[in-house]
């Protein structure tokens, strides 16, 4: 009787500890599904379809080998799309570091305001696409956007320029776009670097006689190049899977692909000429390229890691 009692007592914190230890296993089990579910499912799917001839009103969807592969390498408007996609993303993610670290480095500093300063800053990190681009049409139209009346005070302007109808323009703009949607988000995590390093190493330095531009090149950039890398890859990645923002200015345009991004051409070949097989080619050749990308920053990672640890 004693005993019954015993392990009808100790029952309850047996059945707390079993759910505490089955807990881990299950949520792990619920990351593992989504991901399968939703992530490697899909890119399976895409993978196969790639190996197939799936185009919208064939019956007989069959198995082509490396068919389509064939025609990725072959074809020219697959290359012209790398190129404007790597033209691209290299101003955006040139110009959203810079911009995100000299307004990291000014918003370091003491002064009055500077919380709001901060808050105001990642607006447009915060701000929808689609009402950004809105406002940003508004702005560039061509008969009443208030860009001309800037554009009209540069001697040897008379008129109002159509901005993203002018093959020479339309790229700078969407770029623009893009940086001022950007910077914001590489503002936040530079400043938080920033804020990281020991305030004793500038001492040290400034005993020692270093000047601003020395303590910026010798300490600052040192202490945060891991997350300017970091930074310089996930930009990548926000200007290579960029699409609300170009499609939404010039659709690709004006004229000659001038702006369609590789994102663009999987879009328009899939969903417009409806070329399922082909797309899903497409789309394997970007996500090889995104691999390669992200393998490449591990890669420089460690080898700064080593670096160090010498």
């Amino acid at each position: 009787m004693v005993e019954q009692v015993r392990r009808h007592a100790t029952r309850p914190g047996w059945l707390v500890r079993q759910r505490r230890n089955s807990l881990p296993y299950v949520l792990i089990f619920l990351i593992v599904a989504y991901l399968s579910l939703f992530i490697l499912l899909p890119i399976t799917q895409q993978f196969l379809t790639s190996f197939s001839n799936n185009v919208v009103g064939v019956d007989n969807v069959r198995w082509v080998g490396l068919r389509n592969y064939e025609r990725l390498f072959n074809d020219p408007d697959f290359w012209f799309a790398v190129r404007i996609t790597f033209t691209y993303m290299f101003f955006v993610v040139v110009g959203s570091l810079a911009i995100g670290l000299m307004s990291a480095l000014l918003l370091n500093r003491r002064f009055r305001g500077r919380s709001i300063a901060r808050s105001a800053i990642a607006i447009p990190w915060a701000f929808p696409e689609i009402s950004a681009v809105l406002v940003f049409l508004w702005m560039v139209n061509p008969t009443f956007g208030v860009m001309n009346l800037f554009a009209r005070l540069i001697p040897g302007v008379d008129e109002n320029l159509n901005w993203l109808s002018d093959p020479n323009l339309a790229m700078p703009l969407v770029i623009a776009l893009s940086v001022w949607k950007a910077f914001p988000f590489t503002f936040l995590v530079i400043l938080a670097a920033l804020q990281a390093v020991p305030r004793d190493r500038y001492e040290a330095a400034e005993i020692d006689g270093a000047n601003r531009l020395q303590l910026f090149r010798f300490i600052t950039i040192p202490e945060i190049a891991p997350t300017l890398m970091l930074m310089a890859v996930l930009m990548s990645i926000f200007a290579f899977k960029q699409f609300t923002l170009i499609w939404l200015t010039t659709g690709g345009g004006p004229y000659g692909g001038i702006t369609e991004t590789l994102v663009l051409t999987i879009y328009q070949t899939a969903f417009r000429f409806f070329d399922l097989a082909y797309g899903a080619t497409l789309g394997v050749a970007g996500f090889v390229i995104v691999l390669g990308l992200t393998l490449l920053f591990v890669y420089f990672q460690q080898r700064q890691e080593r670096a160090r640890g010498r």
